[in-house]
């Protein structure tokens, strides 16, 4: 498995992991209408916008194959004026999660930020998600709760954060 920071060429790879991810994570949480409009062509465009904008990191097996994206930067709420990043998204196609893939990810994007002089972090999770807990093991402690609302569902997240990104 290879990590590496994304490319715009990557944007249909990083779509397809996250249409795919999207619809077994988010299966009896999010409104089925919402996922099954979500679309490959439509993610690669917005990915192809988000990378030149965006750290983005992928997971690739060594045959190429997008298995895994994260990316972060600064934390974009204002709302947590202790925590400087934000790890905006971490997404891995379902058999390939629980091998590890997750945390070299999460690395490589605290990695990113302590380049970048940032050493604490946030991130959003929907409270019915259990990749909370992927969260919590890694040292994150809950800090704050928020509400969205996804095709007119409201949904309960939960926000989690390291003062310290040295101790991930």
């Amino acid at each position: 498995m290879k990590i590496r920071q994304a490319k715009q060429t990557d944007a249909k790879g990083i779509a397809k992991v996250q249409v795919d991810s999207w619809e077994t994570t988010y299966k009896d949480i999010v409104p089925d209408e919402y996922l099954s409009n979500m679309t490959y062509e439509a993610r690669e465009e917005k990915w192809k916008d988000i990378i030149p904008q965006t750290t983005v990191f992928i997971a690739e097996t060594n045959d190429g194959e997008v298995v895994g994206f994260a990316g972060g930067g600064k934390e974009r709420t204002g709302k947590y004026p202790d925590f400087e990043g934000e790890l905006y998204a971490i997404y891995i196609l379902e058999e390939y999660q629980g091998k590890g893939i997750g945390r070299l990810l999460v690395e490589a994007v605290v990695e990113d930020l302590k380049q970048k002089k940032i050493f604490s972090m946030t991130v959003q999770v929907l409270a019915e998600n259990n990749s909370r807990l992927f969260y919590e093991s890694l040292g994150a402690e809950k800090i704050g709760t928020d509400e969205l609302e996804i095709s007119g569902k409201q949904l309960d997240s939960l926000i989690y954060g390291w003062k310290n990104i040295n101790t991930i």
